[in-house]
């Protein structure tokens, strides 16, 4: 990938982690900078809430109701922003599962396709991520776990980490 291109990334807060959970909330920031963010509001069978979760994004079950998309709304905006596209996750072993879960739900396919980020990083965007992510939270103030503010901030760490590389 040319270092000069930035990618769209996602990112999804969930109900927990393992059997039962759920996305909770998705975000997203594309190609051209802008950044999206959803509550999903939960189906009547997703009961899984992991109360550690909660206290890392402090999304309450209640806000999802209130505030939350369905599942169908969110799979309609995502096709819309991102069709025949490539977005990137840097969890994408789980955000792969929920984001499967959220268009299965749905009962929508999937336009775009979703990889791993670390598939388009070169090996010294690898070696100086973890610094430069957190140099850039601070910098910001920016509340870690919430899905909009997390596709934002590694977008702009991949953008960070590529112009570093190319001054040094």
């Amino acid at each position: 990938m040319n270092q000069t291109h930035i990618p769209a990334i996602l990112d999804i807060e969930a109900s927990g982690f393992g059997k039962g959970s759920y996305p909770i909330e998705i975000g997203v920031a594309t190609e051209s900078g802008e950044t999206f963010s959803w509550l999903v509001k939960p189906e009547d069978d997703w009961v899984h809430w992991n109360e550690e979760a909660a206290e890392l994004h402090k999304i309450s079950r209640q806000e999802l109701f209130e505030k939350g998309l369905s599942c169908r709304e969110i799979a309609q905006l995502l096709n819309e922003k991102f069709e025949g596209q490539t977005i990137y996750s840097d969890g994408w072993g789980v955000d792969s599962g929920w984001l499967a879960l959220l268009f299965y739900t749905a009962g929508q396919s999937m336009y775009f396709k979703l990889d791993t980020l670390p598939k388009v990083m070169t090996q010294f965007q690898l070696e100086h991520w973890d610094l430069t992510k957190e140099l850039l939270r601070e910098k910001y103030g920016w509340q870690h776990h919430r899905a909009g503010i997390d596709a934002h901030l590694l977008q702009l760490t991949y953008q960070r980490t590529a112009i570093e590389e190319q001054l040094s």
